[in-house]
Formats: structure tokens, sequence, C-alpha cells
């Protein structure tokens, strides 16, 4: 009589072999059509959107900043001092996305433009998307942001 686990493990077993069998009788070229496409949809996004390119590089330069931080604070060779250093910077990068999401929200709730906004130290770098170049609208736009802190921050403004 044939157990559950032994059940489980045979059928594991068979997808496993299946996926061997399929991945190894796939053509060659049709990884390199998937490559080709992965290659072309990066240049696509920074052709349509800049506002969608420049959230998809930073969301990359996030994630690669959070896995070395992630792997500072889980190695068990790090001091404790770097342990805290490490936590604090995770615990900043994740309120300064809460704000550059809600600094877009409100750019977009009070001017009707999309944006996207990076925070770094006590600077604000906000790139609009619209062509023409307003200096009314982005002194409107640093007014309004700069309500939402306490401290004096450097903003600024760029239309693309």
């Amino acid at each position: 009589m044939i157990n559950k686990q032994s059940l489980w493990f045979l059928t594991l077993f068979s997808i496993i072999l299946v996926l061997s069998v399929y991945y190894i009788a796939m053509p060659n070229n049709t990884l390199a059509t998937l490559s080709e496409l992965n290659n072309n949809s990066d240049i696509l996004i920074t052709q349509t959107d800049p506002l969608l390119a420049l959230r998809v590089e930073n969301d990359e330069e996030l994630e690669t900043t959070m896995n070395e931080l992630q792997s500072i604070l889980l190695n068990e060779n790090s001091s404790l001092e770097e342990r805290n250093t490490a936590y604090e910077t995770i615990q900043n990068l994740n309120s300064n996305k809460g704000k550059e999401n809600n600094i877009e929200k409100i750019i977009s709730d009070k001017f009707g433009y999309k944006s996207f906004v990076k925070i770094k130290n006590d600077s604000i770098s906000i790139t609009i998307s619209n062509k023409t170049h307003d200096t009314k609208l982005a002194n409107d736009i640093i007014r309004t942001i700069q309500n939402e802190y306490n401290n004096k921050m450097y903003i600024t403004v760029k239309f693309q």
C-alpha cells in the first residue's frame, strides 16, 4: 500500500521530470527570443512613459539597497552597530517611500498631473508629466509640498 508521503513524492518527481524533458526539448531560439523580448520591453518602457521608466529604475535601486541591508541584518558576523544602522536605514527608506506616494497623490489630486517623486535626505525631486514648463505651477507645487513639512526642504520640480 502506498502512503501519502510516497504519493506526493512520486507526483512531484513526475512534474520535475516532465519539466526537465520540456526544457531540454525546447528549441534554443525560443530562449533567445524570450531574452530579446525582455530587452525590448525595457526600451519600450523608456520610450513610452518617462515617469514609468523613472519609477522602474527607482524600484530596482530600492530593491538592491533593501537586499543589501537585509543581508547585513541577517549576517551573524555583523556587529550590533551595523545591524542597528541597517535597520534604521530600512525604516527610513520605507518612510520615504510612503512620503513619496503621499506627495504623488497630493499632486494628482490638487493639480491633476501624474508625477514621480524621489526623496533623498532633505531634498525632494519631483518630475511632472507635462510638456510645457510652467513656473507658476512649479512654485505652487513647491509651496504645497513644503507645507507638508515642518523643516525646510530643498524641493525641485522638473517637467517631462
